[in-house]
């Protein structure tokens, strides 16, 4: 799924969250639920989201249903907009009655700032039931309390593996732990006469398609913030297990430089190029959404799919994985409040709906009924995530007033790790454990 990962967050989009937040004051609470709901719903809703080109028309079909469903709505389609210009949009005064975000990162400011309005007034009132949705999706969906999103489907993160690779090797199953990982990764990687990568077994550079500190935490049960929204990062102890990992592992394969040359004649991720698709690498961390592309543009590609294996000490929790959505709340300046929430409604919670975005969009249900319906169209590949997404061992990053600040702080401190410009990890992991926390207490001084 192009642009919905939760690390790829622009500096502009996290200045706006802060600026937001600096010069919002007391936000506004927003539209309210009426005290009872209206028997139907009608007028104009103005619904912005960031999908284009055939996942737009996915949407489409699903907003032609709601429509059909309330013959008295009629739904303006913004489609293509990024976070960043829809949050600019509602903070300078346009009507955006339903905005749709790529990035669970931005919970935290769109609550905080009032920017999209509190739901609980409307689950309330019409009794929704978020026993549906997993504890982890509901934390990541509120800011403080605060409930000013709701999940609309979900990203899920495991380890993808070319059987025909791994079988002339000599295995017949995926690594289940990171020390199995090495070994094989070591036994797969292949190299031309010059001493170049030729395959890669696995690639253990942060930065290289969706390897992200997020997305390797749940392996150790790495914990990014505390209670209080300070940085947890140094007293965490599964950075320390994980950034280890990576150094050997790095080692192992020849060192920083052979495989940033490698990482350097990438294929684009989201084209029939993407290394793992072309057979370049062995075995890739990714999404659930890569198995449509495999499906549209490697369809011959022999693969499987597991949970991404965990870290020693942490077996027990093989199973779980990176959580991450997208999020869908009402504007605050939104002029047609109950409609937009029947659509919120709609997207969030109607089982139909979140199965035929699902199919559509090859993303995981963020209900447990649309993931046990009949329709849901499952493969092999597929059924991983759904059981991950499932795991009582998964995680997702927590929300923040700084929105994924505290991310891209940690991340400019592990390009150095693993460049080897930095050295001497506990010190690193305590600055960035002061730079979060300055950041925090600026933000919360705005």
């Amino acid at each position: 799924m192009r642009s919905r990962r939760a690390l790829l967050v622009v500096p502009a989009l996290v200045s706006l969250a802060l600026a937001t937040a600096a010069c919002s004051g007391s936000p506004s609470d927003g539209p309210t639920a009426a005290a009872s709901a209206p028997p139907t719903v009608s007028g104009t809703i103005q619904f912005w989201h960031f999908f284009t080109d055939r996942e737009a028309d996915v949407i489409q079909g699903v907003v032609d249903d709601f429509e059909a469903a309330n013959p008295g709505v009629k739904v303006v389609v913004k489609s293509g907009q990024d976070d960043q210009k829809m949050r600019q949009a509602i903070s300078a005064g346009q009507p955006i009655d339903v905005g749709l975000s790529y990035s669970t990162d931005q919970v935290g400011p769109l609550c905080s700032s009032g920017d999209f309005t509190d739901l609980a007034s409307f689950i309330e009132r019409d009794k929704v039931d978020l026993t549906q949705i997993p504890d982890t999706v509901l934390g990541y969906t509120e800011y403080k309390g605060k409930r000013c999103t709701m999940p609309a489907l979900a990203d899920v993160y495991g380890l993808y593996y070319n059987k025909k690779l791994l079988a002339d090797a000599g295995y017949t199953a995926p690594p289940k732990t990171l020390a199995e990982l090495t070994d094989m990764a070591v036994k797969l990687t292949t190299f031309k006469a010059d001493g170049s990568i030729k395959t890669l077994g696995f690639m253990p550079l942060l930065g290289y398609y969706e390897n992200a500190e997020a997305h390797w935490a749940p392996s150790a049960d790495a914990q990014w913030l505390n209670e209080d929204g300070t940085s947890a990062i140094s007293g965490s102890p599964g950075w320390t297990t994980l950034l280890e990992w990576q150094k050997d592992l790095i080692a192992k394969l020849g060192g920083y430089d052979k495989l940033a040359k490698f990482q350097a004649g990438l294929g684009e991720e989201f084209s029939a190029q993407n290394d793992f698709q072309t057979g370049r690498v062995a075995m890739n961390l990714d999404g659930e959404y890569r198995t449509a592309f495999i499906d549209d543009q490697a369809e011959d590609l022999d693969y499987g799919t597991a949970p991404f294996p965990s870290a020693q000490g942490f077996e027990s929790t093989y199973g779980g994985g990176y959580i991450t959505g997208n999020i869908v709340g009402i504007g605050k300046g939104s002029t047609n409040p109950e409609a937009a929430w029947a659509f919120v409604k709609y997207l969030t919670t109607n089982t139909d709906a979140q199965v035929k975005l699902s199919n559509g969009l090859k993303n995981v249900p963020t209900m447990h009924d649309a993931i046990a319906s009949p329709d849901l169209e499952v493969s092999p590949q597929f059924q991983t995530f759904l059981d991950i997404f499932e795991n009582e061992h998964s995680a997702t990053t927590p929300p923040s007033g700084i929105g994924a600040e505290y991310q891209t702080i940690f991340g400019t401190h592990t390009a150095k790790w693993q460049s080897g410009k930095e050295t001497d990890l506990p010190a690193m992991l305590k600055t960035v454990d002061q730079e979060i926390d300055a950041a925090v207490q600026l933000q919360a001084g705005s």
